[in-house]
């Protein structure tokens, strides 16, 4: 009996210690297992990130380099603002304000420019390749943007003109508005109902201006027709105190009165006046009211179309 348990207390002992072993060699095995794949995971994302890579980069030296190229950005960026701002106050004592932004859009570009340039660089870009493909990339866009360049050419000569300036009151092509802009591509301007009209230098060049502004006097011209009936001495006479009415017009030039043609139902006259540009719409106002005031007091009439109404019985009209 003694035999037997001993027997058995064996046999679980041989079991125990092969199931130990057991649990010990798979818990080596997983543990590597996990090791191997935690190396591998750890590697394939150190190469998908390019870490080492990146590793590499932060050296001493490197560092260093890019410090010193940020302190050179902004010294340049303090710079191009110091230099754009004097150059700006410089042009507005003698240049005009599109000139004045002309050259501060310029410069800007500019120096964008070679800022892009600059980076580049610093980043071991060959400007030479670049520098050729922006040659054929600008051939082709030349040819696909040829109604951009037209633009730019234009807006040269635009400025070089200087047949407006912003403030201006212009028309060209039918459209009337005051300058807010004059750019490379375009003039913007809004109209006297508050839209902006976008304007391009090319309908400019190629077409007819008419700047309101670029003279300091302004005719304002009346037109009147009389009765055939009327004195045309007096008339003339009576017309001739209209000037003096008008507070804003000028003695010179001097006021023409005279007669223009012969009409329909009138003898048409002209009443030319001269005033200061801004008091343009006050002076054509004033001219109205002094030209009905003097017909009135003095007796010629001013024409106007007359209609007769009759008025049908609709029981004779069925007769």
């Amino acid at each position: 009996m003694e035999e037997e348990s001993s027997t058995v207390a064996d046999a679980v002992q041989t079991v125990a210690e092969t199931a130990s072993e057991t649990v010990h060699t798979v818990t080596e095995v997983a543990a590597d297992t996990i090791g191997t794949v935690t190396k591998g995971v750890s590697s394939e994302t150190a190469s998908l990130l390019h870490i080492d890579e990146i590793k590499g980069y932060f050296t001493v030296e490197n560092v260093t380099h890019w410090v010193t190229s940020i302190i050179a950005l902004l010294i340049f960026y303090i710079a191009y603002r110091i230099i754009k701002k004097l150059l700006k106050r410089q042009l507005t004592k003698f240049a005009k304000p599109h000139t004045v932004i002309l050259v501060s859009k310029t410069i800007s570009y500019t120096f964008r420019v070679l800022m892009i340039m600059y980076v580049l660089n610093l980043f071991g870009v060959n400007l030479s390749a670049i520098w050729g493909a922006a040659g054929v990339a600008g051939l082709a866009i030349g040819f696909a943007a040829q109604t951009s360049v037209s633009n730019i050419i234009s807006g040269v000569f635009v400025v070089s003109e200087k047949a407006m300036k912003i403030g201006d009151c212009i028309c060209v092509d039918g459209t009337t508005g005051i300058v807010d802009s004059i750019d490379l591509l375009s003039v913007k301007v809004h109209t006297f109902d508050n839209q902006m009209v976008r304007i391009p230098n090319s309908t400019i060049i190629n077409g007819s201006l008419t700047n309101y502004n670029h003279f300091d006097v302004r005719r304002v011209v009346v037109e009147v027709g009389v009765s055939y009936n009327s004195d045309v001495d007096a008339v003339l006479e009576a017309l001739q105190k209209v000037p003096s009415m008008c507070p804003t017009v000028i003695a010179e030039p001097a006021p023409k009165i005279y007669y223009d043609s012969f009409g329909a139902s009138s003898i048409n006259l002209k009443v030319c006046l001269w005033c200061k540009n801004p008091d343009f719409i006050a002076t054509k106002n004033d001219a109205f009211k002094a030209i009905v005031k003097v017909s009135r007091e003095t007796p010629f009439e001013i024409p106007y179309t007359k209609l007769d109404v009759k008025i049908v019985n609709p029981a004779q009209a069925a007769l």
